[in-house]
């Protein structure tokens, strides 16, 4: 594939997970984080399946109930709980704090990988750790809640999201060898969307639909087709191609990325001990992954 429109896609990636966050905030507005949650897994599911049939028909093979459990478990972590965390803790924290959090994912996937005996923490990933967890300190010491509407709350709810995905990749790791992206991302949405359908409309009840604007719903459907379908499918396609160290060196233009587009459409304040604890946990994260 040509290496010019293989990166411009990797970039159109990571424009469509950054502009998650602004448009989750733009959805909050109007939709509880438990709906949102709710139908964005449920019209991703959806959108997964005629690419998930279209596979079985090109490709038909039987999956046995050990491999389906394994995969509806991992979805669970994945994707559910995930994004779940994801839209609940958006809905307490700012957009930069949410993206600069989140961007602590390698290293929880290093720990958690370490834990397991899948590798090993060298001195220089200790130091990327230590230092990562000092851009936290940084982050969260030095900065009123009040001006920029981040709070421990949305933060650590944040977090979990991270670890949750940590989680899924550690544990997925055998399972996106031997079943495709589609599959994996099928199985995790469709049995995401159906595990939340009694809270899903259970929330709806609770809303005035006719009263809630096209910009709402088009915020959901965004979120449920580029960073949740596309994004994904950009991915994997684009591991198939390049290092999986490359690809992830992208995930440092997250922040930046989120994080400028928060103070531009949303106003959202960029406060000193935001840019200099972002700094330094991307800086941890850069040494730990590198070590």
């Amino acid at each position: 594939m040509n290496p010019v429109l293989l990166y411009a896609l990797i970039l159109l990636m990571v424009a469509f997970w950054s502009g998650n966050y602004i448009v989750g905030k733009i959805a909050l507005r109007e939709l509880s984080p438990l709906f949102l949650a709710g139908l964005r897994i449920g019209f991703a599911g959806v959108m997964m399946l005629p690419l998930y049939a279209w596979e079985r028909a090109s490709k038909p093979t039987r999956m046995p109930w050990p491999a389906l459990r394994h995969l509806l478990v991992l979805g669970l972590f994945g994707v559910t709980l995930n994004q779940l965390l994801f839209i609940v803790g958006l809905s307490r924290t700012s957009v930069a704090h949410s993206a600069i959090i989140i961007g602590l994912t390698p290293v929880l996937v290093l720990v958690l990988a370490s834990l397991r005996g899948l590798e090993r923490i060298t001195p220089r990933k200790a130091a990327g750790l230590a230092i990562a967890l000092c851009g936290v300190a940084v982050l969260k010491a030095f900065e009123p809640a009040s001006r920029t509407g981040a709070t421990w709350f949305g933060d650590m709810f944040t977090f979990l999201t991270a670890l949750c995905f940590a989680l899924f990749t550690v544990f997925g790791k055998e399972a996106t060898k031997q079943f495709t992206s589609v599959t994996v991302n099928a199985v995790a949405y469709v049995a995401g969307g159906v595990a939340l359908l009694p809270l899903t409309v259970w929330e709806a009840a609770r809303h005035s639909l006719a009263q809630i604007s096209a910009a709402a719903w088009l915020a959901a459907l965004y979120m449920a087709l580029f960073p949740s379908v596309i994004a994904y499918l950009i991915y994997y396609y684009a591991l198939t191609h390049i290092a999986a160290s490359r690809v992830s060196a992208f995930s440092y233009l997250q922040p930046v990325f989120a994080s400028a587009m928060g103070v531009a459409i949303l106003g959202e304040h960029l406060t000193a001990s935001v840019i200099a604890g972002g700094s330094v946990i991307l800086a941890g994260v850069f040494l730990a992954e590198r070590g």
